[in-house]
């Protein structure tokens, strides 16, 4: 498996149903495809009731043909459930990527080799107006923290796949999360500056 890889990225997130869990996987593979022209599969699970129980997004992300669909040891987690959090940390590889909302995933030490970041998307959401944009706020800070895709690409797909008469606040949700990332990555090379 490790073989396709080198040209693979591989990303889950999770949560519970109504949160737009599968539509941020969504999204992110329509930014992958449609606007940066690379390879993804979306992959979706839910748990037995569709709104309030367990479900995730599994993407992969790759610059060639992707041969298996499933996520097994993620580059990137993106929780906004404990529960989704605490079923799938064991899970995410060495040097990861972890994403959890501050509000509702409380961590407990994970490994040293991750990179974790605690955003409260629920929170901007809320802000904006909309719990529910908080998966949009996630997917802003995604696009300052890893390179996945180009952050134009990621933008045109949230702007496809919102209802036209939300697409204003999407894009501010977007924005939000993007412009958080963005100066946590500024303060973390910082202090970084600082260390050496």
């Amino acid at each position: 498996m490790d073989m396709f890889l080198k040209h693979e990225k591989h990303v889950l997130i999770t949560g519970f149903g109504g949160q737009g869990i599968i539509m941020a996987g969504d999204i992110l593979g329509r930014a992958a495809t449609l606007y940066d022209r690379k390879f993804a599969t979306m992959t979706q699970a839910y748990g037995p009731e569709a709104r309030g129980g367990a479900c995730s997004a599994q993407v992969i992300i790759g610059t060639e043909e992707i041969l298996f669909p499933y996520v097994k040891e993620p580059h990137v987690l993106i929780s906004l459930s404990q529960e989704g959090y605490s079923r799938n940390i064991g899970s995410l590889r060495n040097g990861g990527i972890l994403i959890v909302d501050t509000d509702l995933v409380h961590t407990n030490n994970p490994d040293p080799s991750v990179t974790a970041y605690h955003v409260p998307a629920t929170r901007f959401a809320e802000e904006l107006g909309s719990k529910m944009m908080a998966n949009i706020v996630m997917l802003g800070f995604l696009s300052a923290a890893y390179n996945l895709v180009s952050i134009k690409a990621m933008r045109e797909a949230v702007r496809a796949s919102v209802p036209e008469a939300t697409r204003e606040i999407n894009a501010q949700a977007f924005n939000r999360g993007l412009e958080y990332g963005e100066a946590i990555l500024r303060s973390r090379a910082k202090k970084d500056k600082l260390k050496n």
